[in-house]
């Protein structure tokens, strides 16, 4: 009988270390060092150790150019956002891990995504460590328009008997929900535990591969929005998304950081209504429905999240500050890009917000990520410094230098496309982007000075 023992290794790195520190020695990451427990395997013994049989190769390795290509198979969920931040859909044989903070709607998605997969003819089998069966009933009760009657629920947390319950179903989809609650008999430890997360997901990694089943599993997120457990989780799967948005708010983001079958960086909305999850198919449209006109320190960029461009609105408002020190706020966007261009317009644009409290948010819940926002930042603090609406049919793209010099986004043809469709007929930008779309007319700008007289006219 294989005996367990234990290994100190990095959830950052996977380093392993033969006593727990608390500085990892690889990547110098503070208390990520975890005692997880393995299983050391009999050895093998006589001939078989050497050759081909003992690697376990079963098959002679085979050129590149020699190896049959087969379409890529998809299979819809029924849900054309999920869809569309997928690829295309769910891939037979692969592994899908969704995060998010709890009560955010991802068991929700899933239930909704396992009830029209059973509908268009797929076996579900939906594995939950965290609710009854009796509780998952009352939940699509409650939330789902659909009928998710058909789906196959089971409570347990074994992994064993989740992969035994997927077999005799002949599953083709399986949803488990979280792995954090799933253990396997072949280590001792608890559930949620470094050693159990990394050996069960490396089992449902082998099983969707071997059975050409289609394994979902939900993550839950640390404090720091990282998805709980040993970095390598995110490694072994193929696909890995994040649920976002506040609690609070209606809307939802599903985006993708992880992606073999598509590309990543994909953005999908979801609306949050009585009836479960709806997507949202036009998210440009719903981010700058609540737009007021006239108001000033508001500016309107054009992100790309993937391959889709989306408007968004971003906020700013500069008022004398009521304290000894001004407060630098800032919702959607890192403060510390906030802080850079600050100092910009201070220092290049002679303008002054020393003695200002400076508050800076990005509505609908969406987060700036790129430096081809920077343009429309500006703008919505030069606009609320100088009490002074930007033009309602103008959008800003463009980055912004330390010394001043702006310079051109990517992908500008589909941004500006976007804009245009949505009825904005300027663009504020660098002067040498080069880019023309008819319709909307270019104005170039080299210098945030020159923004700032733009503006303040």
């Amino acid at each position: 009988m294989p005996k367990p023992r234990s290994v100190y290794r990095c959830t950052e790195c996977g380093h392993e270390h033969p006593k727990w520190v608390g500085r990892c020695e690889a990547c110098a990451a503070w208390n990520a060092v975890a005692e997880e427990p393995v299983l050391v395997r009999a050895a093998v013994r006589g001939p078989a150790k050497r050759g081909v049989r003992a690697a376990g190769l079963v098959a002679p390795p085979a050129r590149l150019r020699e190896v049959a290509t087969r379409p890529l198979e998809r299979w819809r969920t029924g849900i054309p956002e999920f869809d569309f931040v997928l690829g295309g859909g769910l891939v037979p044989g692969s592994m899908i891990l969704i995060g998010g903070e709890p009560g955010i709607g991802k068991s929700t998605l899933l239930l909704q995504a396992a009830a029209r997969l059973e509908a268009a003819g797929r076996t579900v089998l939906y594995a939950s460590g965290e609710e009854s069966p009796d509780q998952i009933r009352l939940r699509a009760e409650r939330l789902l328009n659909e009928d998710a009657g058909a789906v196959h629920v089971l409570g347990e947390t074994r992994l064993e008997a989740i992969l035994g319950a997927a077999a005799a179903v002949a599953a083709d989809v399986v949803v488990i929900d979280s792995i954090q609650t799933v253990y396997t008999e072949a280590l001792e430890s608890a559930p949620g535990n470094v050693g159990q997360v990394r050996e069960c997901s490396g089992q449902l990694m082998r099983f969707a591969k071997e059975s050409g089943t289609s394994v979902v599993v939900v993550g839950h997120v640390t404090k720091g929005g990282g998805i709980a457990g040993p970095k390598t989780l995110e490694h072994i799967v193929d696909t890995v998304l994040y649920f976002e948005g506040e609690a609070t708010l209606d809307y939802r983001l599903l985006r993708t950081t992880k992606n073999r079958f598509g590309s990543v960086d994909e953005l999908g909305v979801f609306s949050m209504t009585e009836h479960g999850l709806v997507a949202v198919p036009n998210p440009s449209a719903v981010f700058l429905a609540a737009r007021a006109d006239g108001i000033s320190g508001s500016a309107v960029t054009a992100l790309m999240e993937g391959t889709r461009p989306v408007l968004v609105e971003v906020q700013a408002l500069a008022a004398k500050s009521g304290y000894g020190t001004p407060q630098r706020v800032a919702t959607g966007l890192d403060p510390r890009r906030l802080a850079v261009l600050l100092a910009v317009l201070e220092r290049r644009a002679e303008t002054s917000f020393a003695d200002l409290d400076v508050f800076v948010q990005v509505t609908a819940g969406v987060r700036l990520s790129e430096p081809g926002a920077d343009l429309a930042v500006a703008a919505a603090l030069l606009s609320s410094l100088y009490n002074r609406p930007a033009p309602a049919d103008v959008i800003f793209l463009g980055e912004i230098g330390l010394g001043g010099e702006i310079r051109p986004s990517g992908a500008l043809e589909r941004r500006i496309g976007e804009a245009a469709r949505l009825g904005f007929r300027r663009v504020f930008g660098s002067s040498r982007s080069g880019t023309q779309v008819a319709g909307v007319s270019m104005v170039g700008l080299d210098h945030v000075g020159q923004l700032v007289r733009a503006l303040a006219a």
